[in-house]
């Protein structure tokens, strides 16, 4: 196996891993023998999830709602307790919301959406952070979206929520930089996992698509790739940045 890509000995803590990009990173860090702890509030999808993985003894599978702070520290007491050690947190679960101009948006979305896409993020890198601080090592990954660097139309307390999750990034990397614990993020434009909600008809896809300079959406697995590379062992210098995956609609 290239070096670039050995997760031998490695124990990543993945949410919203029971579909999408969770489920495909769980398979790709699990094939390059990466221990797991992974996660979702499906139990359903959780254990769709967990039968695809190639060795099942090397993985712990829960339910977690990643808006309650004790969820997401029972997922890393877990990965001590089973493996003795956290080096990568990625903080994957999240919500969309319903196309809203910005007047109209109600207390209840932005509640919702804070309380997943921000809380959730902050809750797991709490516990995260704390186990990698005592091992003097590790590097998280959180999901924002291209709507957490740009304004997003119709989807405001979600682009705010992922702006958060921006803000959370950049502020992790630079406390924790001299400690051994990194953090970046991803920030990707629209691919066909179940977050599309409403767009995930054939004829949005393409309109979505006309965004674009390449004029297609990604593949989910084309996203979980650039993941893989951004944890690659062999990829140490990186912290705080937010990468975008967008077919090159922030070069315009």
């Amino acid at each position: 196996m290239d070096e670039l890509l050995d997760f031998t000995g490695k124990v990543a803590l993945i949410t919203g891993a029971g579909g999408g990009f969770g489920r495909l990173l769980a398979k790709g860090l699990a094939k390059r023998g990466c221990m797991l702890v992974i996660s979702d509030i499906n139990q359903q999808n959780l254990d769709e999830t967990y039968a695809s993985l190639p060795e099942q003894s090397n993985a712990i599978s829960m339910l977690c709602d990643v808006s309650k702070e004790q969820d997401c520290k029972n997922m890393v007491d877990n990965a001590l307790e089973k493996f003795g050690r956290v080096d990568i947190g990625v903080n994957n679960a999240g919500i969309a919301h319903d196309m809203t101009p910005l007047h109209k948006l109600t207390e209840d979305t932005m509640q919702s959406q804070f309380n997943v896409n921000v809380n959730g993020v902050l809750f797991g890198m709490k516990y995260q952070i704390e186990a990698m601080l005592k091992q003097g090592e590790g590097h998280v990954l959180n999901i924002s979206s291209l709507a957490g660097l740009g304004g997003a139309p119709k989807v405001g307390a979600y682009a705010a929520a992922k702006h958060a999750v921006v803000g959370l990034t950049r502020t992790a990397a630079v406390e924790y930089a001299r400690k051994g614990v990194r953090c970046n993020a991803i920030c990707p434009f629209y691919s066909p996992t179940a977050i599309l909600g409403e767009f995930a008809s054939e004829e949005s896809q393409v309109q979505l698509a006309k965004g674009t300079p390449m004029k297609r959406l990604s593949k989910p697995q084309e996203v979980v790739n650039a993941m893989l590379l951004i944890l690659s062992p062999g990829n140490s210098y990186m912290t705080g940045q937010t990468i975008a995956i967008d077919g090159g609609v922030t070069a315009w």
